[in-house]
């Protein structure tokens, strides 16, 4: 064990003090910051600009049904769209209407360049509403739009759950997507990007030799578990640091550009009474979920999926010559966990379903897919025979690996297929 914390040592310290390391770790959060306050910024300054478009009316019966805001200017003119196109200069379009709406006619819009989906949308919504308005009042009944308008009822079904001890707990179906599915992600990417790097230093050690005077010293399944073990704790580290330096970049970009939740709540005139009213329902909802333990549990199957794939890929990466051998036997590997994902994506809209149900038992697929379904509720002998089938398939995998990998850590010349693979798990 001494030797394993020796190896594992070495490699943290080894990628850790990497200046390419140094600046993904602290760049990425500066992009995942610009990305979130950016487009804050962006959306402030659309608001300040206005939007020219002159309308062609060959009806003369929509005057009304486009008034101008400080977005929008509508101007109507009496011209041809030649004419209106050389009067005007900067445009963003020039809606032309042909006749009634809601017969024969039609209504386009002409532009330079492609007109955007916000003002089409504008333009189709103040239309659209002026055209049903105009039905209504043609049916010439007394007070028909107080009739239709208080017909519109918008039902909202709540969701309460049970706990253990028979108490009812307010919960939330979107909310646990939303868990489900961020938690999924997390375990898919550190997969995929740390298993990679397992498999990438253990093909750049093979090369370069040095894997000869190490194993001098060590078993090559110490070798294996030191190196699994030592990148799983630098993403670990990188994914901590990530997901902290986001957090304080985030707030103080949109603390520096004036963008505060107090400056949109005023905006938008919301109630003290109705933001008291939301925060303690999200507050009741979050209270509905145990997160001590969805943290237990995805610690389990963090680990539990990150060894899986891990021990695979060293396995891969011990068994080839170089980087670009890879592909033919990382392939296998990556499709499980990929259509991990489009199992996941079904399972959060069926979680008790039979996908659903046997992909969080394979154990390939089920460190994602499990983390989907454990917010909706999941019976404890599905998820303890979940982790146990996880915990074998790992102990197995690893067997099987630590048997490739000690005889491929020094084979040399020799093109290895999936024959020759089997030939050293019968060694």
């Amino acid at each position: 064990m001494s030797k394993i914390g020796l190896i594992i040592e070495r490699e943290y310290k080894t990628r850790v003090l990497k200046k390419s390391f140094l600046l993904l770790t602290f760049l990425s959060p500066i992009l995942f910051a610009a990305l979130i306050a950016v487009p804050l910024w962006l959306s402030r300054l659309d608001a300040d600009t206005t939007k020219e478009i002159v309308v062609i009316d060959r009806s003369g019966l929509y005057a009304d049904a486009l008034p101008s805001d400080d977005i929008y200017h509508f101007t109507f003119v009496d011209a041809d769209l030649n004419q209106a196109r050389s009067s005007y200069g900067s445009l963003t379009g020039i809606l032309l209407i042909t006749g009634r709406l809601d017969q024969d006619g039609t209504a386009m819009v002409y532009s330079e360049n492609q007109i955007d989906m916000e003002t089409k949308s504008h333009i189709e919504r103040l239309l659209g509403d002026y055209v049903e308005q105009q039905k209504i009042n043609a049916y010439n009944i007394p007070d028909l739009q107080k009739i239709l308008e208080d017909t519109q009822t918008r039902v909202s079904v709540s969701t309460i759950r049970w706990n253990e001890k028979g108490e009812e707990q307010k919960g939330s179906s979107e909310l646990a997507l939303i868990i489900g599915m961020v938690t999924a992600m997390i375990i898919y990417m550190f997969i995929v990007m740390y298993g990679g790097q397992v498999m990438s230093g253990v093909v750049q050690e093979k090369t370069s030799r040095i894997v000869e005077v190490i194993v001098s010293s060590v078993k090559p399944f110490q070798l294996m578990m030191g190196k699994i073990v030592g990148i799983a704790l630098v993403g670990l580290t990188q994914v901590f640091l990530w997901v902290i330096l986001t957090l304080i970049l985030s707030v103080a970009a949109t603390t520096l550009m004036g963008i505060e939740p107090s400056a949109a709540v005023e905006a938008q005139a919301i109630p003290q009474s109705t933001m008291d009213q939301g925060m303690s329902e999200i507050y009741s909802m979050l209270a509905g979920f145990n997160f001590v333990e969805m943290l237990i549990y995805f610690i389990c199957y963090f680990l539990g999926g990150y060894l899986l794939y891990a021990s695979l890929f060293a396995a891969v990466g011990s068994a080839v010559e170089n980087e670009t051998d890879t592909q033919q036997f990382s392939l296998p590997l990556t499709i499980p966990i990929i259509f991990a994902i489009y199992a996941a994506i079904y399972s959060a809209q069926n979680p008790d379903g039979p996908l659903a149900f046997w992909c969080s038992l394979i154990p390939f697929t089920s460190p994602v897919v499990m983390m989907v379904r454990l917010p909706f509720g999941v019976p404890f002998w599905q998820i303890a025979l979940s982790i146990g089938i996880l915990v074998l398939s790992f102990v197995l995998t690893t067997w099987m690996a630590g048997k490739i990998y000690r005889t491929g850590i020094l084979m040399y010349g020799k093109k290895v297929t999936w024959a020759e693979l089997w030939k050293w798990l019968k060694y």
